[in-house]
Parts: structure tokens; C-alpha cells; sequence
């Protein structure tokens, strides 16, 4: 029977030692709001998915002429040789799909829906982004006053709200974008048509945003640390710009990827009522216009701009839910 072998003194302190390494070598990182709201947003699938989807239509809107000079379309020619002159409608099967035209062309015209999709990709999130802009702009300060000095300064922007919200916005809407649509303010042609359409919607829609500034304003006036910027004599405007304003940026990035997806859609509406986009250039809502006397025998015109419409916000409102689960975990 074989003795213990014994361990030396100078071989019992090296084991700690090496314990000690080990643990140096994976040190524990503190991770940030941001690192924690972005692990739990890729932890949700649809949410990615739906942000993959969005990231692809900017992408593709900000591409999109490029994209037609590569693909050789033009979404304002007429392809007569591809209408059937009995009928208006396009030659051969399925909308008369073919290697030159991917999705297929218009009927009565022969324009390429392909390329008027692309050219109506960019009108749709330009107008939406700058209405979702414009509005966010003027709810987040209205909001946040109310919100901080209650008092006269909440009951009177509340009932501005309200009288903004009393508004028949699509009413309204089309009287103003049918009133200015020959030139104004040194504008005319298309830039004027976007312009109108984002001053519409963002300048209408603002209360919505400013409702849910004013609400969060409320219940973080009361915290500690806006107390401690009391204390050491900071004014009004600091606090609400750089104590408030800072931790309001979750809410306002989840309302706003849900707020975009909506202007898309009223967008889309307009130029359908023939108030929005004019012709001859390309939006969603335009080409459903041109569909309605056709849907019947060539049901792909109109299958098309609205899959490409029910996909974009589909998308957003997928990014949406999910930014909302990962920057506000409770609301669960």
C-alpha cells in the first residue's frame, strides 16, 4: 500500500493563484440599457424578421432608380405592342408576366407595374417618415410643457389637443391637398404634392404623440433625479431637454415605428381619392386607383400595390411590438 503523496507548501499557494486566473480570464461586464433592450429584441423572432423586411424597403426605396436604369424599366412607358387593342388588357397569361416585365404590365397603358412599384416605394416612405417627423417634432414639445409645468400651460395645450383631435383629418385633408395642388409657396409639381401631404399629415396628427409625451412627462417629473436638477438651480428648458427629453426616447421610437405604417396607409388613401400623388408619377395608392376599373379581369393589377402596402406595414407594425417588448419589458 502506497502512501498520500503530500503537497509542498509552495504547490498548496499556487492553487488559489490559479483559481484567480481562471476567473480573471472571464470577467463579468456590465451591459448597458441599450445592450439589454437589444438582446431582448433579437431574442424575438418576428420582431427581427419585421426589422430585416423594413431595413430591405429603405434600401430598396432609396435604390430605386438605380435600380430601374439596372433592370432597364421606366415606369412612365407606354407598351402599346403588349395591349390587346380589343380588349385594354394585357397580352398572354398572368398580366402579361414575362422576363422584360418581372410582375407584369398595366392594362389599357402597358406600363411596367414592377417599376412603378419601385418608383412608388420612395414617394410612400418619404411622406411617411417626414409626417411621422414633423409630427413627432411638434407633440414631443407640446407634450413635454404640459407635461412639466401643468397648470394653465397643460389646460391649454390639452384643449388644443383636443380641438385638433375633433378635426375630420381625412375631410380636411382633402380639401387642403385639393386647394394647393396647382403651386404654392414657391413650389409646384411633385416636390409641392409631398410637401402637402407631410404638412397634412404631421401637422393633424401631432396630438397623439403629444398625449403620450404629456402623460410620461407627468410621471417623471416626480422622480428623484428631477428633483436633484431642482436643487442645483437648473432652469426649466435644461430639465426638459437634457433630464426628461433623454428618457423619452423609448416611447417615442415605439410610437413612431406604429405612427409610420398609419401615414403610409393615409397616404395611400389620398392618392386613391385622387387628392394625394398626381399622375404621371407612380404611388401605391395612385396605381389601386387606376386598378378599380379592371380588378375584375386582371385582378393583378390591384393584387400587386396592395400586397406591396399590406407588406410594408405589416413590417412596421412587427418592429414596432417589438421594440416596444425590449424597451419596455413590463408592458408584456
Amino acid at each position: 500500500m502506497t502512501a498520500p503523496m503530500e503537497t509542498t507548501g509552495s504547490q498548496a499557494e499556487a492553487q488559489p493563484e490559479a483559481v484567480l486566473d481562471g476567473v480573471e480570464a472571464k470577467k463579468i461586464e456590465g451591459r448597458s440599457l441599450g445592450q439589454i433592450a437589444w438582446t431582448r429584441f433579437k431574442r424575438d423572432r418576428v420582431a427581427v424578421a419585421g426589422g430585416v423586411v423594413v431595413v430591405l424597403l429603405i434600401l430598396i426605396a432609396a435604390l430605386s432608380r438605380p435600380l430601374q436604369s439596372l433592370l432597364g424599366l421606366d415606369p412612365n412607358a407606354f407598351n402599346q405592342d403588349l395591349i390587346d387593342p380589343n380588349t385594354s388588357l394585357p397580352k398572354g397569361d398572368f398580366g402579361g408576366m414575362s422576363w422584360d416585365h418581372p410582375l407584369g404590365v398595366e392594362p389599357k397603358f402597358g406600363r411596367d407595374i414592377l417599376a412603378r412599384i419601385l418608383e412608388g416605394s420612395w414617394v410612400s416612405l418619404v411622406v411617411a417618415f417626414g409626417a411621422t417627423l414633423l409630427s413627432n417634432a411638434i407633440g414631443t414639445v407640446l407634450g413635454l410643457l404640459a407635461g412639466y409645468y401643468g397648470g394653465r400651460v397643460d389646460s391649454i395645450i390639452s384643449r388644443l389637443m383636443d380641438t385638433f383631435l375633433a378635426f375630420p383629418l381625412l375631410l380636411f385633408a382633402i380639401a387642403i391637398s385639393a386647394t394647393l395642388q396647382g403651386g404654392a409657396f414657391g413650389l409646384e409639381g411633385l416636390p409641392l404634392h409631398i410637401s402637402v401631404l407631410i404638412f397634412v399629415i404631421g401637422f393633424f396628427n401631432w396630438p397623439y404623440m403629444g398625449r403620450i409625451v404629456r402623460a410620461q412627462t407627468m410621471a417623471l417629473r416626480e422622480r428623484e433625479f428631477i428633483d436633484a436638477s431642482r436643487g442645483m438651480g437648473a432652469a426649466g428648458p435644461y430639465i426638459l431637454f437634457r433630464e426628461l427629453l433623454p428618457n423619452l426616447v423609448a416611447p417615442i421610437i415605439v410610437y413612431s415605428t406604429l405612427l409610420i405604417p398609419t401615414n403610409i396607409i393615409f397616404e395611400a388613401s389620398l392618392s386613391f381619392l385622387g387628392v394625394g400623388i398626381r399622375p404621371p408619377q407612380a404611388s401605391w395608392g395612385g396605381m389601386l386607383n387606376d386598378a378599380v376599373d379592371f380588378f375584375q379581369v386582371d385582378p393583378q393589377y390591384m393584387i400587386v400595390p396592395g400586397l406591396a402596402i399590406f407588406i410594408t406595414v405589416l413590417a412596421f407594425n412587427l418592429l414596432g411590438d417589438g421594440l416596444r417588448d425590449a424597451l419596455d419589458p413590463r408592458s408584456r
